[in-house]
Formats: C-alpha cells, structure tokens, sequence
C-alpha cells in the first residue's frame, strides 16, 4: 500500500481537487483507492456530500479521544463504491489543544493504516493547511508528498514556508520523502499567472513536475455534481492533466523503488509531459 499526502500551507491551491482528481484515476486503472480527509474545514468529505459539522464517526475518532474508533469502522464507499473516505469532522480543530503534551500524537495515523495495508493498493490523503498535529500524521505516513501551488504571487512566497518545514520533518524522519511540487490553477492568458509558473520552475528545479495543472471550470461543476472530474469530464483538459501527474508520479515510484538510493522526481520516458509555456 502506498501513501500520497496532498498538502500545503497556503490554503485555496488545489488540495482536494488534487487528492480527487488522482483518485478517480487510479480507480480508473483498477488501484483500490482510500481517500482520509484529516482537514477540519472537511472540503473532501463535503464533496462527496457529507456534512462534516455532523459525523458522528470521522477521522477525529482515530485520536484518543472521547471514543477512539478503528479506521476499519470509518470507511465510508463513495463514487458508486469505486472509492473509499475516512471523512473529517470540524470537532478536528479541537486537536491541537487536547493532545498537548501527549506523546506518539504525529503517529496515529501511521499506526492505523498498518491494520488496512491489505485491503488498499493507495491512500490519498487531503491535509490542513495550517501546521499541527494533523499535517505532521499525514506527512509521517506517507511516501510520496504532492505540494500543489497555485501559480501566482502569494502561493508561491507561501511554499517558501512550506519546503521549510519539510525540510524539518524529513531531519526527524530520517528517511527520505519524495516530493513532487505541483504547479496548479495555470492561466496562460495572464501574465502573472506565466511569471508565477516561470519562478516555480527556476527555484524547484529538482523537485518540480515539469508540467501544470491548468484553470479549468469543469472541476467546479465536477464538484457540483458530486463525482470525481475523471467520471464527470473525462475529456476535459484538467482530467488530461492530472493524467500526465498521475503516470509521472507512478513512474518516479516504480523508479524510487527500484533504484539502490532512491532520487526524487525522476521524469518520465515517453510520458513526460510537455509544457507549452
């Protein structure tokens, strides 16, 4: 089983449209596919028509908390039973202050994905944006980090922060963690949007996807309707998009796997993506 964190702290660049977006995907290809909404603003678990002001069984329940509930019992099937969610609960804010001072707190995600290792081929995980306890578990369990950024000014100082903190967290991991920097809400017709692109390139050299995620309005009515972009506009450029991510992240995988040290962002062969900027 492997573990994709989506994450960053900038909020509003394409987290969850990228965890969905690469779950349908892989669905599509035949992976078993768990989806966990660990953010407490819960725009996964909405997406698929929850109320995460209302759920009585949510990822919070995975802390040791009021009732400590097994992740096996909080999987929920969506999108016609292709794909799993452990949907998020608001009650997630409440965290950090409660498990203060309480030790193994960055690991419980960690420790509960060992007991569903067999039922899923891939764990897709939507993050908060802010840094805590709930960030620090979905890094913890995870072997390939996706960092989308929005292509424009603010995105791009905010991911300064972001590479910070990972490089924090791969010093206490002591192993190494693939990260693949996604370029994500691309607008051609702007030239901020083409400048923002143009700096993410010659600043993330090494660890940049060597393409983009483009503007694409077919995600928000994707999201209306409730069902992954793939199923919905399987045509659309942005589906096309994540397609060429989602071969690319496969074959830095097979390629990290195999390779006696393992080396980030390995490009891919035929499937590369081009860029058109």
């Amino acid at each position: 089983m492997k573990t994709w964190t989506v994450t960053n702290q900038k909020g509003g660049v394409g987290k969850t449209t990228s965890v969905v977006s690469l779950a349908g995907l892989l669905a599509g290809q035949g992976y078993r596919v768990l989806m966990i909404d660990i953010d407490p603003q819960g725009s996964l678990t909405s997406y698929f028509g929850m109320d995460p002001e209302s759920m009585e069984i949510s990822a919070y329940n995975l802390f040791p908390v009021k009732k400590q509930v097994k992740i096996q019992d909080m999987i929920f099937p969506v999108e016609s039973g292709e794909l799993s969610l452990v949907p998020s609960s608001t009650v997630l804010v409440t965290l950090e202050r409660s498990m203060v001072g309480k030790e193994g707190m960055g690991l419980v995600l960690s420790h509960a994905l060992t007991s569903i290792e067999d039922q899923f081929d891939f764990v897709l995980i939507d993050t908060s944006p802010a840094l805590g306890i709930l960030m620090i578990n979905a890094i913890a369990c995870c072997q390939q980090l996706i960092v989308p950024v929005q292509t424009e000014y603010l995105a791009i100082k905010g991911l300064e922060r972001m590479m910070r903190t990972l490089s924090m967290v791969a010093k206490s991991r002591k192993s190494y963690l693939g990260t693949v920097i996604v370029p994500t809400m691309f607008d051609r017709r702007t030239q901020a949007s083409v400048k923002g692109l143009r700096v993410l390139r010659n600043t993330y050299r090494e660890a940049i996807w060597p393409s983009f995620i483009p503007i694409d309005t077919r995600f928000r009515d994707a999201s209306d309707s409730g069902k992954t972009p793939s199923k919905y506009a399987p045509d659309a450029r942005g589906v096309r998009a994540y397609t060429s991510l989602m071969k690319y992240l496969l074959e830095t995988m097979t390629s990290s796997d195999s390779a006696e040290g393992p080396t980030p962002t390995q490009p891919l062969r035929s499937d590369r993506p081009r860029s058109n900027v």
